[in-house]
C-alpha cells in the first residue's frame, strides 16, 4: 500500500499474557510518558481513539494510586485521534466514550479535554479545519512554548480487523494526505460515513509516543501482515522492566515495506520506544 523511501522501521510488540492483563501494562506505560513530559514541560498531552481502546484506560487511576504516584490530572490535556461528526451526547461519540470510561472519573479540567466543534457538524471539511487550528496546532504551540521538542506526548490507537486505525481506512485517499494533520472523511466504510481523522503526517511528525492496543483471534491477521516475520522476533525477546510489562513477552519486530493496511503506515518517528504494538496472545497465537 505504501513504499517508505526503503526506509527501515522497527516497533516494540508487547504480548500480554490475555486480554485482562493489557489495561495493566498501557496504565504503567502512560505513567512513564506522563512522568516522562512532566520532567520536561508543565503539560502531558494525549491523543485517544475511539473504538473499543477507551475502556483499556478503566484502570489508569487506579495504576496511579498503586504506584503512589501523583497524576497531575491538572496538567493534562486530552485530544481526540479521531471523531465521529456527531454530538458528544450521541452513543457514536468517541469524545462520549472516552469520558464514559475514563475523564468522566479524574480530575481533568473540561477545558483541556479537546472535543469537536458541534456547530459546525453540517460540514466535516469545517470541523477538520477547526479541530486542526484551535486543537491540533494550539497543543503543539503549547509544547513548544515550554522548552519542549513540540510533539504530542502520547498516542493511544487502536486497529480494526479490516486494518484500519483512526479514522483512515484501507485503500482510502487519505493515506495520501501530505501536509494536513486533521482532515475530514465524508465516507468512511464504517457508519457513520462523516469523521475527522489525524492524518499519517501527524501521526508520523509529532508524537513522541504511539501505543497501538488490540486483542482477539479478529487481530491475528493483521499482526501476521503488518510485521516481518512475527514467529522470528517473538523467539528473540529482549530485556525489559517487568514491573511495567508485568508478564509479557516484548520483542522488536519490523514493519513490512510496503505497508499492506493504514496501522501499518504509522511509525512513529523512529526513537526508542516510539512505536509500542501491545496485544494478547490471541493476536500473536
Amino acid at each position: 500500500m505504501e513504499n517508505d523511501s526503503n526506509n527501515i522501521h522497527q516497533a516494540k510488540l508487547v504480548i500480554a499474557p490475555a486480554k485482562s492483563a493489557i489495561s495493566t501494562i498501557l496504565s504503567n506505560l502512560i505513567i512513564q510518558s506522563c512522568h516522562r513530559a512532566l520532567q520536561q514541560s508543565t503539560i502531558f498531552t494525549i491523543a485517544i481513539s475511539g473504538g473499543s481502546l477507551p475502556t483499556f484506560l478503566q484502570e489508569l487511576p487506579d495504576a496511579f494510586s498503586k504506584a503512589n504516584i501523583d497524576p497531575q490530572w491538572d496538567k493534562w490535556h486530552v485530544l481526540l485521534a479521531d471523531e465521529r461528526c456527531v454530538p458528544s451526547s450521541h452513543e457514536d461519540s468517541n469524545l462520549g466514550a472516552i469520558r464514559t470510561h475514563f475523564t468522566n472519573g479524574v480530575g481533568i479540567p473540561p477545558s483541556q479535554i479537546y472535543g469537536i466543534d458541534e456547530t459546525l457538524l453540517g460540514s466535516s471539511d469545517d470541523v477538520a479545519a477547526s479541530y486542526q487550528e484551535n486543537v491540533v496546532k494550539y497543543l503543539l504551540d503549547k509544547k513548544k512554548s515550554t522548552d519542549d521538542d513540540g510533539k504530542i506526548d502520547c498516542a493511544l490507537l487502536g486497529f480494526g480487523p479490516d486494518g484500519h486505525t483512526c479514522s483512515l481506512f484501507p485503500n482510502h485517499k487519505l493515506l495520501s494526505e501530505q501536509n494536513r494533520l486533521v482532515a475530514s472523511i465524508a465516507d468512511s466504510p464504517k457508519p457513520p460515513p462523516s469523521r475527522i481523522t489525524l492524518t499519517l503526517p501527524f501521526l508520523n511528525k509529532y508524537c513522541r509516543q504511539i501505543i497501538f492496543c488490540g486483542a482477539g483471534e479478529s487481530k491475528r491477521q493483521i499482526i501476521q501482515a503488518v510485521f516481518t516475520d512475527v514467529e522470528k522476533a517473538n523467539n528473540n525477546a529482549v530485556k525489559h522492566d517487568d514491573s511495567v510489562l508485568v508478564g509479557a513477552k516484548v520483542s522488536l519486530v519490523v514493519l513490512c515495506n510496503p505497508a499492506p493496511y493504514p496501522c501499518g503506515m504509522v511509525h512513529g518517528y523512529g526513537d526508542d520506544d516510539s512505536l509500542i504494538w501491545l496485544v494478547d496472545e490471541d493476536a500473536c497465537s
